[in-house]
């Protein structure tokens, strides 16, 4: 059985009437990424291998198909397609005619290239990023690694030369090859959580509770993982640490009732969460070592899935039930300054960019009996008067859980067709969807923050 907000909302929401939604103007809204500028025409020539060690072939296919993948992942390159490139592998900046690449059929202007090499259980990569047209002084980076030679630190040293060039290229923001992002799957029987890097690959679980655990929110240093558990006594906050592999004491989190999806603040300080032990599910806010629970909201209605505004810590937007259907609001962290975003519909699962100006989340503008509405994730410029949105994915199965990358250009979500959950991503304006996961169910995707 699926344990979403789709299920968890109806038992306290009334599902009688609807407000019709204004009329939104459906711009476009910058989202200070550099997504939507002209995008830099790049190359990824294969990177030229040195040593003839037996494992120099898999270990070079590793570490080109990832370098490739993440450029063209980016959201700001048009990478030059590899049939279109020069039949050679440049080891060095000796080695490169940049007249080659610069020309047509490549046209490119940027080529990343190096060399490779393993010997004795050591892996060693020479990475460059030349600009063509700088014939006088074209290396822009130049990078070497050294590492144990596998194939996981093949894609992670291909990982780091990329999310160099992002860097650099991107207006100084980090790329986002090296994150991770965190789910909840069903594939080994229980609902546990598990980990991917962000492509996808290297899905593996985290932990084995032989439970049902929910809503996976990793901290901002990457140590710890919040999430909802079912046990004995019903929905608890659970908090694992990924440095010890373990459970860890969360105290606010089993304090009684219902409690729901947790959110960290981005200074690690604090969790906010959904708790029904004072009666209503109501925000509740807590210390990061589960001391010092305080109750945020006061409003008959469930007030749920809190996340907080990342660059100043000191609001929150929440999903509430007062009016009826769930709608998306905002408010000061000590409950004040109240205002609904929605007007309308079923609104979900909301998500805080990285610049504080966005929200992303699902949403049904059309909900009830026989309306031809779809749940969709749409993005909202929350600055903006009147209030601007976009939306992201059209008539493809039921979009939910988004959750932002934290380079502001990439978001993940989950999509269930067919009553199958996987879940995918996409850059923020709603192109170039991917789906990242193919076996089992697999539901609310958590981006890591860094």
């Amino acid at each position: 059985m699926r344990y979403s907000l789709r299920i968890v909302l109806p038992i306290f929401f009334i599902l009688s009437g609807f407000t019709t939604l204004p009329s939104f103007a459906q711009d476009w809204v910058h989202t200070g990424s550099n997504l939507g500028s002209a995008k830099i025409r790049i190359a990824a020539a294969d990177f030229k291998p040195v040593e003839a060690d037996p494992q120099t072939p898999a270990l070079k296919a590793a570490f080109d198909s990832t370098l490739y993948g993440d450029l063209t992942n980016a959201g700001i390159f048009d990478v030059v397609s590899k049939s279109f490139t020069p039949q050679v592998t440049p080891g060095s900046p000796q080695e490169i005619n940049l007249a080659q690449w610069s020309a047509a059929p490549a046209n490119a202007s940027m080529v990343a290239f190096g060399a490779l090499s393993a010997t004795a259980g050591k892996l060693v990569v020479y990475g460059w990023l030349d600009d063509t047209r700088n014939t006088a002084n074209p290396q822009v980076l130049g990078k070497q690694y050294n590492e144990t030679a596998s194939i996981d630190m093949a894609r992670t040293i291909a990982h780091r030369f990329a999310d160099e060039i992002i860097y650099r290229l991107g207006g100084g923001i980090n790329g986002i090859a090296e994150t991770k992002i965190y789910f909840v799957s069903s594939r080994t029987g229980s609902k546990e959580i598990w980990s991917m890097d962000y492509d996808g690959q290297n899905q593996h679980p985290v932990t084995h509770l032989g439970s049902i655990t929910l809503s996976p929110r990793v901290s901002p240093d990457n140590s710890r993982i919040a999430f909802a558990s079912l046990g004995h006594e019903g929905w608890s906050i659970r908090m694992f640490s990924l440095e010890l592999g373990r459970l860890v004491s969360f105290p606010a989190g089993t304090a009684g009732g219902s409690n729901q999806s947790p959110a960290w603040s981005s200074d690690g300080n604090k969790i906010a969460f959904s708790s029904s032990r004072s009666g209503d599910p109501e925000i509740w806010m807590a210390d990061a070592n589960g001391g010092n629970a305080r109750r945020v909201t006061s409003f008959r209605g469930p007030d749920v899935s809190p996340t907080w505004n990342p660059r100043t810590n000191a609001q929150l937007a929440w999903v509430s039930g007062r009016t009826g259907l769930p709608q998306i609001y905002t408010m000061d962290q000590d409950g004040s300054n109240v205002e609904r975003l929605t007007d309308g519909g079923y609104a979900i699962s909301p998500s805080w960019a990285p610049n504080g100006q966005f929200l992303t989340f699902s949403w049904n503008r059309k909900y009830g009996p026989g309306a031809p509405g779809g749940q969709d994730i749409y993005v909202m410029d929350i600055a903006s008067k009147p209030l601007r949105w976009l939306q992201l994915t059209h008539q493809a199965g039921t979009n939910d859980f988004p959750s932002w990358a934290p380079d502001g250009r990439h978001i993940v979500f989950e999509r269930s067709t067919g009553g199958h959950a996987e879940i995918w991503s996409m850059l923020v304006d709603g192109t170039e969807q991917h789906q990242l996961t193919r076996s089992g169910n697999n539901y609310m995707p958590n981006w890591s923050w860094k």
